[in-house]
């Protein structure tokens, strides 16, 4: 099927390295140096050669992180995404619908009340911005025609594909409400990027598939799922890790599922199937999550040694901050890098 085409001459306003400046001269202590230490190694890495994995939970997509993901993508500094399907399908619907969407900046002011008078207004709140409940029936229209397809085809596809395919034919072009080089999903389906999404049934279209499924109108084994995913994992990672000395880094926006599942492949390959592995090559996790005691999403790198995932010798860092704050300053460093 034919890639889309963005806009090639596009320049990122990163570009010319001023932030990369700004941020060597000004982030020396704490949080800040953490910051600073952690994007000079990820540009590092990928000038070594290196491979970049990113995963992502949180609301990432709705934040329209696409600014500066979409171009770590074009750019090839990210080179597979793991994420939680909430943030696969809301980039899709930022793209779509942008328009229509509400900012709520006073979110932390609203009442019980005023929440249910959102819903009844069909609106969705994620942190300071509604998502209306009509873009997520018209996305599922063109989804839901897609499973069925599929299924009479007798072909089984991933979650991530569907949405692949429907971006790549052109069919929403007219609907886009963004600039679509800021879309972060337009620009993995362009680049067939890896994409791997555990646990997408808890999302808004996971939700929609289950439902027809329960009804009797799609077969539930349409949609390939999550061990399917870990065994394509499996292999993508040996096989990545094999054509670059320099190994595949990680890097982690937020904890949950989005994070767990990947980084967990290397022990898979080294204990579970004997096979010789490289660990991971570097890490950095960008949380809010407190170290405490059965905190998985607060623990500190360290322990991912004991578990086989880290080297003693890898890269280490957590920064401690909105991912949305952090997230673009990373990526606009090793941008203008």
């Amino acid at each position: 099927m034919p890639k889309l085409k963005t806009n090639a001459k596009r320049v990122h306003p990163s570009a010319d390295g001023a932030l990369s400046k700004f941020v060597e001269r000004n982030y020396r202590h704490f949080n800040a140096l953490a910051l600073r230490d952690a994007a000079a190694a990820y540009r590092a890495h990928i000038r070594a050669g290196g491979k970049m994995f990113l995963s992502m939970a949180g609301a990432m997509s709705t934040a329209e992180l696409g600014i500066s993901l979409a171009e770590m993508i074009r750019q090839g500094k990210v080179h597979a995404v793991c994420c939680t399907g909430a943030n696969l399908e809301e980039d899709l619907f930022n793209l779509v619908a942008n328009n229509e969407y509400r900012k709520v900046p006073d979110y932390r002011d609203l009442s019980p009340a005023q929440e249910r008078e959102l819903l009844e207004s069909g609106l969705n709140r994620v942190t300071d911005t509604c998502i209306p409940l009509d873009v997520m029936r018209n996305v599922e229209d063109r989804l839901v025609k897609r499973w069925k397809d599929s299924e009479k085809a007798g072909l089984r596809k991933f979650p991530h594909q569907f949405l692949y395919e429907l971006l790549r034919s052109g069919e929403l072009k007219e609907h886009y409400q963004i600039d679509p080089e800021d879309s972060w999903l337009l620009a993995a389906a362009e680049h067939d990027l890896p994409l791997y999404v555990p646990g997408w049934e808890d999302s808004t279209l996971g939700n929609v598939y289950a439902a027809k499924c329960v009804k009797g109108e799609l077969d539930p084994l349409t949609v390939r799922g999550g061990l399917e995913y870990m065994m394509h994992l499996a292999g993508w990672y040996q096989k990545t890790a094999g054509e670059t000395d320099a190994g595949i880094g990680f890097f982690q926006i937020g904890g949950g599922i989005a994070g767990d599942f990947p980084i967990c492949v290397v022990p898979l390959l080294e204990y579970d199937l004997g096979r010789k592995v490289k660990m991971w090559k570097y890490f950095c996790q960008i949380s809010d999550s407190i170290t405490s005691f059965g905190s998985y999403s607060g623990a500190i790198p360290n322990e991912k040694i004991t578990w086989g995932k880290l080297s003693e010798d890898t890269p280490r860092f957590v920064i401690e901050s909105d991912a949305t704050i952090v997230a673009p300053l990373v990526f606009s460093y090793v941008l203008g890098g």
